[in-house]
């Protein structure tokens, strides 16, 4: 009798797991469905690689302003009203983008689905915890975070097909992501969890904090897993032009499937992480992504192809290790009543170090050249990579020997 009673239970968390991790990866794969048009983009508008990592990075503007502003909001209000808002976002974002484009409108375009993924990348990681057992929390943040790096990865790879294989190249994969936008957001709307107990109405900024216990696995989780969004974000910026100026390669199937490879390593990274102890999975994650932006810097400096996928993958699977250790010390380690505000702090963190490299990649270009800023940054994130996997095996060290 008890076993029968339990069966409605499970069907309901199933379907509450299920929508949610499908809006976290709708809402991720509207950010990413840009990149393998950016070419296409550049060649209408005239754009400078300048303008294109610009626009590019203006929506880590939107995720961050988002975290920051607005991190604890899940928290005050329950998951699910802020799960709808984010994927509302990114619906929005997607109307915008089948407009007649011009750079303004692709702008705000991009800091609106950054706002979407904001909102989504703090209370869709708590809220897929919160729907696990708390001795399945490695489980649950392993889907998380294979739900935003997933999104991310299937927007670029479907965008990038469908602009090869179909017409209008600039309206079918946003109408395609609107239509998912909608599935998802009446998904939250019958199936995920409302919000339980006294709801705390105060929609108003919050200053992000983290607890004093974390801080120092929080800084280094933070640059680890920050420094592997920073080579994603200057290869997801650049490959389109680089590809089409560089390699007189046109293909935006072929653009998509690069980052595709970054962000579908990084999914797959979470996997290997689930089984290895977070204090070696963060230092091996920085070992692999010296050897990632040494491939990139052997791509940019050859014009060459091969070391470019190589490049992607390596980096994303190490990406993934560091971002799987990064939310197990980080975000599996507080209780729930923060846990959106710590999860929102963390993507901030990450957020803007994907955004502001990209920018100064861009910047730099303008001067000496895309391929040369290419390689002045892969050789900074290297010793960045470096000396956080020193400081991180020095921590454990630490840590053993008390």
């Amino acid at each position: 009798m008890a076993s029968a009673a339990l069966e409605p239970a499970r069907a309901r968390s199933r379907r509450a797991i299920t929508v949610t991790a499908f809006a976290f990866l709708v809402t991720m794969m509207g950010t990413t469905i840009p990149t393998p048009l950016y070419s296409i983009y550049s060649a209408e508008l005239s754009f400078s690689p300048l303008t294109v990592t610009v626009l590019f990075a203006v929506y880590a503007i939107g995720v961050v302003g988002a975290l920051s502003l607005f991190g604890r909001l899940s928290d005050d209000l329950g998951r699910r009203p802020v799960l709808m808002l984010a994927v509302g976002l990114a619906l929005l974002s997607a109307i915008l983008f089948l407009l007649p484009p011009s750079l303004m409108l692709l702008i705000v375009a991009r800091v609106v689905s950054g706002l979407g993924a904001g909102f989504m990348s703090g209370a869709g990681t708590a809220a897929v915890i919160d729907l696990f057992a708390p001795e399945k929390r490695a489980t649950a943040a392993t889907l998380a975070v294979a739900a935003n790096t997933g999104g991310l990865a299937l927007g670029t790879l479907i965008a990038g097909i469908l602009a090869s294989a179909a017409p209008l190249p600039l309206t079918i994969p946003f109408a395609a992501h609107l239509a998912l936008c909608v599935m998802a957001f009446l998904g939250l709307a019958l199936w995920a969890p409302a919000p339980t107990g006294r709801v705390r109405l105060r929609i108003r900024p919050h200053r992000l904090r983290v607890p004093a216990s974390i801080r120092g696995a929080f800084a280094r989780a933070v640059l680890a897993a920050g420094t592997g969004f920073a080579i994603t974000g200057v290869l997801t910026a650049v490959t389109a032009m680089f590809l089409s100026r560089d390699l007189h390669l046109d293909s935006h199937a072929l653009a998509g499937f690069v980052v595709f490879l970054a962000f579908a390593g990084m999914a797959t990274g979470q996997l290997i992480a689930r089984g290895m102890r977070p204090r070696i999975a963060l230092p091996v994650g920085c070992a692999g992504l010296i050897v990632a932006s040494v491939a990139l810097a052997v791509a940019l400096a050859g014009s060459a192809l091969a070391p470019l996928i190589v490049a992607a993958a390596v980096l994303g699977v190490s990406g993934g290790l560091c971002l799987n250790a990064g939310i197990a010390t980080t975000v599996e380690q507080v209780p729930p009543a923060v846990r959106g505000e710590v999860s929102s702090s963390f993507f901030a963190g990450i957020y803007l170090m994907l955004a502001v490299p990209a920018i100064g990649v861009g910047l730099l270009a303008s001067v000496i050249g895309l391929r040369q800023a290419g390689l002045v940054f892969t050789a900074a994130v290297a010793l960045l990579a470096a000396v956080v996997g020193i400081v991180e095996l020095a921590s454990a060290r630490k840590s053993a020997s008390r």
